[in-house]
């Protein structure tokens, strides 16, 4: 289904979290939609990995901050997209948090391994496929996603 900017599919996302034997959702947590990224897939192996958020923080500067800014805070302009901006990753969309840090890892995982085309008629800007075109080894990917959740969980 799509909403906004994203593709929910929450039981599609319960399902491989209870199979990747992670653990369970809450029923409040159940009920709500969670944002995914337009191409599919499913999680790479970052998504496990140790992460180093100081490394982290050097490749989104050089791989991530021309398009969510600098720090993750967002406001780059996207034109053609209904939003008509690059989403902030800080903070991030409130359906991909999770106090979890799995949950939290997974769910950023699934957009730096895929990448995302935002809804719109024709946007200027896609999330690329990092890790599906190998622009960035699996190690980078989960330094990015320790950076991310960081961002995100300091506050």
């Amino acid at each position: 289904m799509r909403i906004g900017k994203f593709t929910y599919n929450c039981l599609g996302f319960m399902v491989v979290v209870a199979l990747a034997g992670m653990p369970a959702l809450t029923a409040h947590a159940a009920a709500e939609e969670i944002a995914r990224p337009s191409n599919p897939g499913g999680p790479g192996p970052a998504a496990t990995m140790n992460g180093n958020p100081k490394a982290g923080a050097r490749i989104f500067a050089q791989n991530c901050m021309p398009c969510h800014g600098a720090a993750g805070k967002g406001g780059v302009p996207n034109p053609g997209s209904s939003d008509g901006t690059v989403p902030p990753l800080n903070p991030i969309d409130p359906t991909i948090a999770s106090t979890n840090p799995k949950i939290f890892a997974y769910n950023v995982d699934l957009f730096i391994q895929h990448g995302s085309t935002p809804e719109g008629k024709h946007p200027a800007i896609s999330m690329p496929a990092w890790g599906d075109d190998n622009m960035l080894s699996q190690q980078k990917i989960a330094d990015i996603i320790a950076y991310v959740i960081g961002l995100n969980t300091s506050k």
